[in-house]
């Protein structure tokens, strides 16, 4: 596979790891553009675990030993072919990035982007070059509510879905909530986190008081102010949507000084930090994965297949976030490009056929069904998980323990409404039985 524009130091370490191998030369190829984060603070509990997660699952598709319905050999025995790019560096770099891909790489698709930020920047731009684009990640409500699009889609639910599955969670496991304050990164992620959590809690439970909110820049790294700012306010409840490692960092500051005992803690999308941290993640932090993943998932054949290919491939290690919500995004590329196919004589289809194969679709994924069903079929919806975490020394792991899951239709707004906009209707409508 090709690694396009990295330091040499980071292209030793993706060596290393072993990322994506090109498959055998064969007549035709499905080339896709990958991009995930490969350095900096973002890289090592979310960006390369998502890399690994695709590169065992394009392995796999491309030797055809992934379980049905996805058993069949590449896409509809077209050969898979992987390009990596570093999200590192920020959104206007992303930008000429995805450019290159297109115009330079000439992928048939890409896959890619965490950062919020950087989804906002680059979706108009596969959008004005009339070019295929999966966002694999990227939680901010944002993109398919300001504006439509016809080449963009995200396969993986936004992040309404995380705060308002978590306050179901603390609603339906009776955990009092008096008083919160929040520490969330001041970019688009952040402040929709913040805002989606704080209006589902006015709507679920009113009259709480908020004691703080707290904004550190996404890579800030150190949290000496606002550990001291939190622990002043003595908040019942504590959220964050913090993550990589920027949580991490917040965690191992912070569980010293005592910000961890006396309140409930709140993370709504950590699940990917359990394994880097280990022993030095506290007990009893409600904790979210975007979705039903890692220990949350829900047994299947596809999902075993999962845990024991990636176990196989990276020892030790089992699959979370990251890895998931790569996986469905190649998973749900399959289905479309099969499915166009179909209609396409066998033929490998063009970006317009692709477009349409993919709009409204539903598919199978490891953590359970995908379905296209909002932003006019461009946005997944999809069950969320929460659960607590506890330290099991017998198995050297955080485990976490009661899991609670909640239908997509009961943590999702429906079609044509704005996340916002339902949750200040009181949720109306939702369907949780």
């Amino acid at each position: 596979m090709k690694i396009n524009r990295l330091k040499h130091s980071v292209l030793a370490s993706m060596l290393t790891i072993g990322l994506f191998a090109a498959p055998a030369q064969a007549q035709e190829t499905f080339k896709i553009g990958v991009v995930t984060f490969l350095s900096g603070p973002a890289a090592e509990s979310f960006g390369v675990p998502a890399a690994n997660g695709g590169k065992v699952l394009i392995d796999a598709l491309n030797a055809g030993t992934v379980p049905a319905p996805h058993n069949k050999k590449g896409f509809g025995g077209i050969q898979i072919v992987p390009v990596i790019v570093d999200e590192a560096g920020g959104a206007t770099k992303q930008v000429q990035e995805l450019r290159n891909l297109y115009e330079r790489e000439k992928v048939d698709a890409v896959i890619g982007f965490v950062s919020s930020g950087d989804c906002l920047a680059v979706a108009p731009v596969a959008e004005e070059l009339k070019k295929f684009l999966i966002l694999y990640d990227c939680g901010t409500p944002r993109i398919f509510e300001e504006r439509k699009y016809n080449y963009v889609f995200r396969t993986a639910a936004h992040g309404t879905m995380d705060n308002i599955g978590l306050i179901r969670y603390m609603k339906k496991r009776n955990i009092p909530v008096k008083d919160v304050a929040g520490i969330n990164q001041d970019y688009a992620w952040g402040q929709d986190s913040w805002r989606d959590f704080e209006a589902s809690l006015e709507a679920v439970f009113p009259n709480t008081a908020v004691k703080a909110k707290l904004w550190p820049k996404f890579g800030a790294g150190q949290y000496g102010t606002e550990i001291s700012t939190l622990l002043g306010q003595n908040p019942g409840l504590l959220y964050s949507s913090l993550w990589g490692g920027d949580l991490q960092s917040l965690i191992l500051q912070g569980a010293p000084r005592g910000l961890f005992r006396n309140r409930v803690v709140a993370f709504s999308a950590a699940d990917h930090v359990l394994q880097p941290l280990g022993d030095k993640m506290p007990d009893g932090v409600i904790i979210g994965a975007r979705g039903a993943y890692g220990q949350m998932s829900r047994k299947s054949p596809l999902n075993d297949w999962l845990w024991d290919a990636y176990g196989k491939a990276y020892p030790n290690q089992y699959p979370v976030q990251p890895q998931y919500r790569m996986v469905q995004a190649i998973l749900g590329l399959k289905a479309a490009v099969e499915k166009a196919m179909v209609s396409n004589g066998g033929k490998k289809p063009d970006t317009e056929q692709l477009v349409k194969a993919m709009r409204g679709l539903e598919w199978d994924s490891p953590g359970g069904r995908i379905k296209m069903a909002l932003g006019g079929g461009h946005q997944a919806m999809q069950e969320i998980a929460f659960g607590i975490t506890k330290w099991d020394p017998a198995r050297k792991m955080v485990v976490l323990t009661d899991i609670e899951r909640f239908p997509a239709e009961c943590v999702n707004p429906p079609e044509g409404l704005l996340a916002e906009a339902w949750i200040k209707t009181g949720l109306r409508g939702a369907k949780c039985d």
